[in-house]
């Protein structure tokens, strides 16, 4: 369900599917090509959220903003199964783990990978192109690499491709 909020309506971009069964509130922003899946939460009731172009948040993710801030989620990235973001900036081409946390004013950078059930603490950065895990959340000495990105990408691109299948079954 889609729903303004105290005078804010979400927008949607061009493409983008949001299940019925999602709940999408308020000050939120989604951009172009993404896939929001039954189940999801976005509430900018108090805050904002801005999801980037080709995201995918996969089915029971929460996500959430603290009073007048902002959560950025960025282009190309995958919240897996019952992930939530709360109040944290999630950069390009990452991918949160089924069941994985990221708190208050936490970074996740670029292509960062966080494992199933991660959880990311309040103001901890992850850097770029690493493997995290555990609670709190550790780097792995391994770095992702272009073989990696090059697959990922096309698992990114199915979720694209998604939204597009599901506008043209239920139009």
């Amino acid at each position: 369900m889609i729903s303004t909020f105290e005078g804010s309506t979400p927008v949607i971009g061009d493409g983008s599917y949001v299940h019925p069964g999602a709940d999408v509130i308020g000050n939120v922003t989604i951009g172009s090509g993404c896939w929001i899946g039954p189940g999801a939460r976005m509430r900018g009731d108090y805050g904002q959220i801005v999801v980037g172009d080709n995201s995918a948040i996969e089915d029971n993710c929460v996500v959430h903003a603290r009073l007048d801030e902002q959560t950025t989620i960025g282009n190309w990235v995958t919240m897996g199964h019952g992930a939530i973001v709360h109040n944290a900036t999630i950069r390009d081409w990452a991918i949160l783990g089924m069941g994985s946390i990221v708190s208050d004013w936490s970074v996740i950078g670029e292509w960062a990978v966080l494992g199933e059930g991660t959880v990311v603490t309040q103001h901890q950065q992850i850097p770029g192109s690493v493997v995290a895990v555990g609670t709190p959340a550790r780097v792995l000495d391994s770095k992702i690499d272009e073989a990696y990105k090059q697959k990922w990408q096309a698992f990114k691109q199915v979720y694209a491709d998604l939204a597009k299948r599901y506008h043209e079954c239920l139009s």
